[in-house]
């Protein structure tokens, strides 16, 4: 797979996507019981479920590529990585789909040489549809969960961009579920005029959309849990670096898939503080 169409291959996925989040919606309108994997992260029956058809489709579509999937992870299944790798996060958000809020998405991301090149973030409850074009263009869709077959070509994409920031007057997000006294140390050298409180992944789409300038990760995630996001961000004119201003990267089994802390941007290049 040494070329990526990234048209073609958000077609071959798509209805598993939508399918992913048909599954998730019916566990998250009938409820569900909720385990605890080893680290303590909750996970219910419509992770499992989703990721299986995810990974199925992911194979079919790009046979040979390696499959990182957190569930599979979870169970000790971690294939060799080489140039290239998928990466997929069936539910990510899985606190606020137990609680019941809207904010959780499906995520698929394709990853070369530590850059995350192709993105597609689905959240189902909201019918919001991420997606990346080519490796500098991004778009966005309306689209409610469904099974069976699903042509591209019949959803109306809108393209996204991402905005110039006013330095004096930032729009942050942060994680609704993951606060932490180091975000608000990082925040407080820029000049924030408002912040939104936002789960999952979407946090990287808002960014992707113009709608705010910032989101600083000073806690854990995983690389499932980013890359899809970040693909979508990067091709809409943003970046995610490290706290030291590098690019976050990804395929770090010594870390075992361990993001580092991290900054997504709404620019190209890390924002200067302002204190």
């Amino acid at each position: 797979m040494s070329a990526i169409d990234h048209k073609q291959l958000v077609a071959a996925l798509l209805p598993a996507v939508l399918t992913a989040g048909a599954i998730e919606m019916r566990h998250y309108r009938a409820g569900v019981t909720v385990e605890s994997k080893a680290d303590a992260s909750p996970v219910t029956i419509a992770d499992r479920e989703a990721e299986a058809v995810l990974v199925a489709a992911i194979a079919a579509a790009a046979p040979g590529v390696p499959i990182v999937a957190e569930e599979a992870v979870a169970a000790g299944r971690l294939p060799a990585l080489g140039e290239m790798f998928f990466l997929v996060d069936p539910l990510d958000g899985t606190r606020e789909f137990i609680a019941q809020r809207g904010e959780f998405t499906v995520n698929i991301a394709l990853v070369r040489n530590g850059a995350p090149i192709f993105g597609i973030v689905y959240a189902p409850a909201c019918d919001e549809l991420y997606i990346t074009l080519a490796i500098d263009a991004a778009a966005m869709a309306k689209v409610a969960p469904r099974e069976g077959p699903v042509a591209l070509d019949d959803i109306a994409l809108t393209p996204i961009r991402t905005r110039a920031p006013d330095p004096a007057a930032l729009v942050a997000l942060v994680s609704r579920s993951h606060a932490t006294p180091e975000t608000e140390d990082f925040l407080a050298q820029f000049a924030v005029a408002s912040r939104t409180n936002a789960g999952s992944s979407l946090k990287f789409c808002v960014l992707a959309s113009g709608a705010a300038d910032i989101y600083p990760r000073l806690g854990p995630t995983m690389a499932w849990d980013t890359a899809a996001g970040h693909a979508v961000l990067s091709a809409a004119g943003g970046s995610v670096t490290t706290l030291d201003g590098a690019p976050l990267r990804y395929g770090n089994t010594a870390a075992g898939l361990r993001n580092p802390h991290f900054v997504a941007w709404g620019t190209p290049q890390p924002l200067a503080p302002s204190t």
